[in-house]
């Protein structure tokens, strides 16, 4: 009676009781298949018309997390997908998915879709033209892979939803990320907050379930570019490779199992002046060889992550939030309080400068003679984008060296998605597009002042929702480098992010909603594919599909690679996601048993045209170190499609067993 009158007591004095809730969310972690076509697809990243995809690396991932607040039931639904862009294309196609399934439990205010953004994946699943260029348009396939998967992550997520807790951990990493724009860095006043010249901070959220850990997202930005513009692999990149090395290597995950297991995400940050090129040359550092770069940049991370992830956290127990409206980024009047004049400001309509030409020479070139001289059959693409730039805009942009009004023809966007998700005392700042470090900061400190939390616990989710390529400030704007020809706002920029944002912030802070913004309409010229399809299969006479045409030696040893090269169809047969087009087998009590596929860092699978019809697939294996002694196999799945029904006929080949000791 005495504790009971003291709680009552307590009560009057202070408010409504309430115990301590030691699982006060729903947790639920899911992930999926996003890879697009294998084969003559063109990739995006690197506005290289002539790198077309040629197989498969290691295969893209989506990974989702919904969290549920268990004492409002508000939630949110986070995804991090192994892909260059977020496009709207993409949030619009998952959105009305889960709207069929859901009705309106997930919408465009609690839903942050955002992306690695590996430049080693297929393209051509955006609406806007500008970012189909280099891949002759649209690629439907590409899209529904993309949409599809994000979609089945988010459904396995929802599905897995039970009573859990979150904690936040933070830490520095200060070797996998390099300044490749220093020149503009080095002009802004604020520069001394990152005194090396990158962004260390790292930040994990750990999630468990019944006290059992089921996932991480670790935030930290740097480019995902180990892998270069010659690489024609489908590949997750240094990002990607340190959640497969968590998962797959150190929590035991096999992907194919479908079973439920361990979530590491490794989603990017400010990271528009971060390459993971430590010696600021394309496929250059810590190595000279682009694939151990992605490896150990990759590893950096999941050993730093997980180090903060076993270190001090802080408990995530605060509910969660989210608010999110249209902007129209060409026509935002800016208060003299952001800018750097502190006089009032405007930004301009979409505009890509002569700088964006020539790429980053850090992480590689951009599209060589754009402005100039392109012929039949890219002809029709560049048409839409034949067009002057107005001396109006060319004003509003100075000092860039404007080029192609691409925001005029709505060949960008300029109608954005801006969004802010709590998630306890974290917020995500959800910018549609590539930021740099103190234009992140600027931001990120608006957000933070708005909200009245530090600013470690304001983090830029870069690549979200939409994509309208490079935020710089002001400062770095005026030199014009690549990041800032790529500003396609002009010169202020970052001080609208900084206002909108702004507005974001104190509406969650003052529980208040804001109007929902202009409502973005579809592009023109979206339908636009210049790529073929695949007509028809062959063969040689004298085989048959999966038929082995070069196999493995007798016996290996660990560390060797075996190469075997099969006859195959067209991967765009059968895109085979959550599936493989190769195993590796071994046998175990007399039973073929599969230790490694399509998604595993040992494996390449390559596809190469032979004429005009026929194909070959070349499946290669690097025996790893800790390989168990024994007799193994390779298998090849794949699909034909015949030239006089057009029926796509699904085959497996397999080489005769070799030995491993």
């Amino acid at each position: 009676m005495t504790v009971v009158a003291a709680l009552a007591g307590a009560a009057l004095v202070s408010g409504p009781f309430a115990w301590a809730e030691p699982e006060p969310y729903l947790v639920g972690r899911g992930i999926s298949d996003v890879t697009g076509p294998a084969a003559e697809n063109g990739m995006m990243g690197y506005s290289k018309f002539d790198q077309k995809t040629t197989g498969i690396h290691q295969r893209l991932r989506s990974r989702a997390y919904v969290v549920v607040d268990r004492a409002t039931n508000k939630r949110v639904a986070y995804v991090n997908a192994d892909l260059a862009m977020i496009f709207r294309a993409v949030q619009e196609g998952v959105l009305g998915k889960l709207q069929a399934k859901y009705g309106s439990t997930y919408t465009r205010e609690n839903l942050l879709l955002s992306a690695t953004h590996t430049h080693s994946g297929p393209g051509g699943y955006s609406h806007n033209l500008a970012y189909n260029l280099s891949i002759l348009g649209m690629q439907p396939q590409a899209l529904a892979a993309v949409v599809d998967g994000i979609t089945e992550s988010i459904v396995e997520a929802h599905d897995d939803l039970k009573p859990g807790s979150i904690s936040l951990g933070i830490g520095e990493l200060t070797n996998a990320s390099v300044n490749r724009s220093r020149v503009a860095f080095d002009r802004n006043p604020d520069k001394g907050f990152f005194p090396q010249g990158i962004d260390p901070q790292m930040t994990v959220l750990k999630f468990k379930q019944s006290g059992d850990d089921v996932g991480a997202i670790s935030w930290f930005a740097t480019h995902n570019t180990s892998v270069t513009n010659a690489n024609t692999l489908i590949s997750p990149d240094n990002k990607g490779y340190a959640a497969y090395q968590w998962e797959h290597d150190d929590e035991g995950v096999r992907y194919l199992d479908n079973t439920a297991g361990f979530v590491a995400a490794f989603p990017n940050t400010n990271a528009g002046d971060m390459s993971p090129n430590l010696n600021l040359k394309p496929g250059s550092g810590p190595t000279e060889n682009e694939w151990e770069n992605a490896r150990i940049i990759g590893e950096r991370q999941n050993r730093k992550a997980q180090e903060i992830y076993r270190g001090p956290q802080q408990a995530v127990n605060s509910g969660v939030d989210y608010r999110m409206r249209f902007v129209d980024m060409s026509t935002v009047q800016v208060e003299g309080r952001f800018t750097t004049t502190g006089q009032p400001g405007t930004t301009c309509s979409g505009v890509v400068g002569a700088s964006t030409i020539a790429g980053s020479i850090e992480d590689g070139p951009a599209i060589p003679g754009f402005s100039e001289g392109m012929q039949s059959p890219l002809k029709k693409l560049f048409e839409p984008l034949n067009m002057e730039v107005p001396e109006w805009l060319k004003s509003c942009q100075y000092p860039k060296a404007s080029l192609v009004p691409t925001g005029l023809v709505a060949a960008t966007p300029n109608v954005l998605p801006l969004q802010i998700v709590r998630i306890g005392q974290l917020h995500l700042v959800a910018v549609p597009g590539e930021v740099t470090i103190t234009a992140g900061l600027r931001i990120r400190k608006t957000v933070a002042a708005e909200l009245g939390v530090p600013v470690q616990h304001v983090l830029i989710q870069g690549y979200a929702n939409d994509y309208s390529q490079y935020v710089t400030t002001p400062e770095e704007y005026d030199s014009q480098q690549y990041e800032g020809g790529s500003t396609l706002f002009g010169r202020n920029t970052t001080p609208a992010y900084q206002q909108e944002f702004g507005k974001l912030a104190a509406s969650m802070k003052n529980g208040t909603t804001l109007p929902a913004g202009p409502t973005p309409g579809k592009p023109p010229f979206t339908d636009i594919n210049l790529q073929t399809g695949v007509v028809l299969d062959d063969k040689p006479a004298d085989k048959k599909y999966g038929d082995v045409l070069s196999s493995p030696k007798s016996s290996y040893a660990r560390g060797e690679t075996v190469t075997a090269v099969f006859v195959t169809g067209h991967p765009k047969n059968n895109l085979h996601r959550n599936h493989t087009f190769l195993e590796v087998q071994r046998q175990v009590n007399g039973q073929w048993t599969r230790v490694a596929d399509d998604g595993d860092w040992s494996t390449r699978y390559k596809w190469e045209r032979v004429g005009i019809a026929f194909s070959n697939a070349t499946i290669t294996w690097q025996i790893p170190a800790d390989t168990p002694a024994g007799t193994y196999r390779i298998l090849h799945h794949g699909d034909e499609k015949s030239g006089w029904t057009g029926k796509i006929t699904g085959f497996t080949g397999a080489t005769a067993s070799f030995t491993v000791g």
